[in-house]
């Protein structure tokens, strides 16, 4: 299939662009801005499906909305009605098409447009009104406020906030492409973006100072699934790459090192230890936390000890055998270098480290 993108230079366009290119039988055509109407007229000529999404928000003045909305989808439609062919177009309108002003009005415009065009050839159109799209790639101070808050937030500018209480509504960029493609691919026939969200303006800059203070408290936000997910990755999409590193604290004393990488809210927290050759640590025991070991490097003799029975075990493990191993409540434990060679170890802990409530019982073995 042969697909045409116009406004293919902006932040919905480029994003599309990157999810067709992974698809092997799909190619497309950009119509970008600058170009002209008979460039336009060629590549509809030899396309299948054209995703419309070209159109202006932020003008001089509202003529442009008219110029940039209508009218080119009157180029569009026009030319296409020309190829003879029932070609299917996408449109993104916008949630504010039924609204009292000169964008949502160039919107309707260009909407009516598109309805006389499929009357007209028979050909489907899809027309999404979408609320603010936001995700990687969007220009601050232009396409969204994520856009904007994101940006200020990680070069450390301030954010305008007019009412902390106002609601977003928010479609992410992944959702609107991948139902792009549905509806091209013949998926799907809905025009509705899901999931949509809707945050307060203060909620979001709240979040996404939470993202920005993770790098110094080292405890990472709970950005898994939903919103969260897709506002972390938004908010990472602003860095430039300068500040893709950060440092993290090592704490070094004769035996090895010891360093944190990430704490979470509620599933514990994530770092590595050394051990130079034949150095034991641990020696204690946990009542309720547990942890998971990983030797990533080395060899290993782990033993354990019931605090009550006095019941032993000890196994042996080494980079070549991944494997993890469980420290037990009740069991004191320790682990042993026994090989030539510096030992490194990863280990995920159940519970963030508390100084007041440690868990942590010294008991030799």
């Amino acid at each position: 299939m042969k697909v045409l993108i116009t406004g293919a230079d902006g932040f919905i366009g480029r994003n599309l662009q990157a999810h067709l290119r992974e698809m092997d039988d799909v190619s497309y055509d950009c119509f970008a801005k600058g170009m002209t109407l008979q460039v336009l007229k060629e590549k509809i000529a030899s396309c299948d499906f054209i995703f419309h999404l070209a159109g202006v928000n932020r003008p001089k003045n509202d003529d442009e909305f008219v110029q940039g909305n209508m009218n080119l989808t009157q180029d569009v439609c026009r030319l296409t009605k020309q190829t003879g062919k029932q070609i299917p177009i996408v449109y993104t309108s916008s949630i504010q098409a039924d609204a009292d002003n000169a964008y949502g009005k160039s919107k309707l415009a260009a909407e009516q447009v598109l309805t006389d065009y499929t009357s007209e050839t028979g050909a489907k159109v899809y027309n999404f009104r979408l609320p603010n799209v936001f995700g990687k790639w969007a220009k601050p101070n232009y396409n969204s406020a994520v856009a904007t808050f994101c940006y200020n937030t990680v070069h450390n500018l301030p954010m305008t906030i007019n009412d902390t209480d106002a609601v977003i509504r928010l479609v992410y960029i992944d959702d609107v492409v991948a139902q792009f493609i549905a509806v091209m691919s013949g998926e799907s026939e809905s025009y509705d973006i899901q999931p949509e969200y809707e945050i307060t303006v203060g909620a979001l800059a709240d979040k996404l100072q939470g993202f920005k203070a993770s790098r110094e408290n080292i405890t990472t936000e709970p950005v898994g699934t939903g919103l969260d997910r897709a506002l972390h990755a938004t908010y990472l999409s602003y860095l430039e790459p300068k500040a893709f590193a950060y440092d993290l604290v090592k704490h070094e004393d004769p035996r090895g090192v010891f360093v944190e990488m990430l704490r979470t809210q509620d599933s514990g927290q994530f770092s590595y230890f050394t051990a130079h050759p034949g150095i034991t640590r641990g020696g204690h025991y946990h009542h309720s936390k547990t942890e998971k070991f990983l030797v990533v490097k080395g060899r290993a003799e782990f033993k354990f000890r019931h605090i009550m029975t006095d019941e032993k075990y000890a196994l042996k493990t080494d980079e070549s055998n991944p494997k993890v191993v469980e420290t037990v409540p009740g069991w004191t434990h320790d682990i042993t270098n026994v090989g030539d060679d510096e030992m490194i170890v990863l280990l995920w802990a159940n519970e963030r480290f508390d100084p007041k409530k440690p868990d942590t019982y010294a008991c030799p073995l």
